[in-house]
């Protein structure tokens, strides 16, 4: 498959999709949508591929929508028209399928911000579950100041990653802001010099590829994520008791208490296309016990 607006390459088991229009500072498109909803539909069909990182080309994560069509870009009309529905549908934000296919993966998600990272470019970051930016990021939920509300399921994310008052504050000043304040917020975990940035990306992914199971991450990366709606800890007591009784009688089981016992790496060899417990995707089920 190739691509236009992104490069996707494996290597070491760890996928990296970098967004690449590095003239327009990665500004994000309708083509970029399909082609990143296409990298994470390639990435959880191989099973060589244990983590994805995502980053940017050039001196920018993402600078938002391309705003090339000027004061339409957010007509949905204009762009296309009776376009509000299509074939009975309601019209759907590009940035939101990008967040919630991201929010789909099957494999962990490094997001690797290595310089301005505004609107979609924040957004979609959101249900990325390790984020690290260089000190040359800035963040910027811009969308008051353009008129319009947040996108990409943000309200969803962000009230959840950093709090409702930090996430109100950022939304309605529409400010951007620098990377020691997402630090501190706790929307990336680490910041770092652009030269070391992928390489600490890598080394957090390898760390993932060489000692956990590949089918345990998926399972509780949908867990933790999940249980983040949940009305009761008893939601999380039921699907936890399902993970331990279903995945505690599985190969990867009996390879990681062996492996311990034996002081040696882990060797885990069940793969997410074809071992995935029965109970998943468990959040599809209505009453479950």
């Amino acid at each position: 498959m190739s691509f236009k607006e992104i490069t996707y390459a494996v290597e070491n088991r760890v996928a990296t999709l970098t967004l690449n229009r590095p003239e327009k500072l990665n500004a994000f498109t309708e083509t970029m949508r399909n082609e990143v909803i296409a990298a994470f539909d390639k990435s959880d069909a191989d099973d060589d591929v244990r983590v994805v990182v995502i980053t940017g080309a050039g001196r920018g994560f993402c600078a938002g929508a391309d705003l090339s069509r000027g004061g339409e870009t957010f007509d949905v009309e204009k762009r296309d028209p009776g376009g509000i529905k299509q074939s009975g549908q309601h019209w759907r934000d590009g940035g939101g399928t990008v967040s919630l296919r991201i929010f789909e993966s099957l494999k962990p998600v490094i997001g690797a911000i290595n310089g301005p990272a505004v609107g979609v470019g924040a957004t979609m970051q959101l249900p990325m579950d390790i984020r690290i930016a260089s000190e040359t990021a800035r963040f910027g939920f811009v969308f008051a100041r353009r008129g319009l509300v947040p996108e990409a399921a943000s309200s969803w994310f962000l009230p959840r990653v950093v709090g409702i008052n930090r996430a109100l504050e950022w939304v309605m000043t529409g400010r951007v802001f620098p990377a020691s304040e997402a630090l501190e917020a706790g929307l990336v975990r680490e910041v770092l010099p652009p030269e070391k940035l992928l390489p600490r990306a890598y080394e957090i992914a390898r760390e993932i590829v060489e000692n956990t199971s590949a089918v345990s991450c998926a399972v509780s990366r949908h867990m933790l994520w999940r249980m983040l709606g949940a009305d009761h800890p008893m939601e999380a007591h039921k699907i936890d008791s399902r993970g331990i009784a279903q995945l505690g009688k599985m190969a990867d089981a009996r390879e990681g208490v062996t492996s311990f016992l034996e002081k040696r790496p882990p060797n885990f060899k069940m793969s997410v296309s074809k071992e995935l417990p029965p109970f998943f995707p468990f959040w599809k089920e209505r009453n479950f016990e």
